[in-house]
């Protein structure tokens, strides 16, 4: 199990990158301190230039391994969604299938990525914070439609679609399941964002709260 975990590596599409960032210390350095910036600034605000001076290196430097901080957002979600689909199979193989195996997803789903499943020593609650926030901008672009064809989000839709393969566990007769799994995936992204930044406008205000409404909806939802 040990030697499994150390030779993990999520798999990113090697078109977000110019220069694989996992090959350098250099690369790797861009990485922790992107995810550092962009926590602390946001990806509006985030840029080369400050990057650069962060890692007491050159912009130049940076774009040998990057073309812009969208394709860097890119690969920090990819980064992001391999780990949790990696720590979600980890997590859920050895159950049998059915709403404990269902709700162990959506436990994992919620929780910070443990990024000893990572070749990268990087702070898991400053990503998922970027991800609370930032990766709706990853997508929502004129240009998603053909990123989507150059498999940028391969690795976020092949997530939905194992919690959509649980759901069919629970009720095979259910047939939104593609949908469920979509919305259970966003809205643990959304109601974070809503418990810190517009409070009165969701119940869930701890990762216990978000879990036991998931628990309410999905019994309920895929009741025999």
């Amino acid at each position: 199990m040990h030697n499994l975990l150390s030779n993990f590596r999520v798999d990113i599409n090697s078109s977000l990158y110019l220069k694989d960032p996992e090959s350098s210390s250099l690369g790797q350095n861009i990485i922790k301190s992107s995810i550092d910036l962009i926590d602390l600034h946001g990806i509006e605000e985030f840029n080369f230039k400050k990057l650069a001076k962060e890692i007491g290196s050159t912009e130049s430097s940076i774009y040998r391994y990057f073309e812009n901080k969208q394709r860097l957002l890119l690969y920090l979600s990819s980064l992001y969604w391999g780990i949790m689909e990696f720590q979600l199979v980890m997590e859920t193989n050895s159950m049998d299938a059915g709403m404990q195996r269902l709700m162990k997803a959506v436990e994992v789903l919620f929780s910070t990525p443990k990024l000893n499943y990572s070749s990268f020593k990087l702070d898991g609650a400053k990503l998922r914070h970027i991800i609370n926030s930032e990766f709706v901008k990853a997508y929502h672009n004129k240009h998603v439609d053909e990123q989507n064809k150059a498999g940028y989000f391969s690795i976020y839709k092949r997530l939905v679609l194992r919690i959509s393969e649980l759901i069919n566990d629970v009720n095979a007769s259910y047939s939104y399941s593609n949908s469920l799994s979509s919305m259970i995936i966003e809205g643990s992204l959304n109601q974070y964002f809503l418990s810190e930044h517009f409070h009165s406008l969701t119940d869930c205000h701890s990762e216990d709260n978000l879990y036991l409404f998931y628990e309410n909806l999905l019994t309920k939802t895929l009741k025999q």
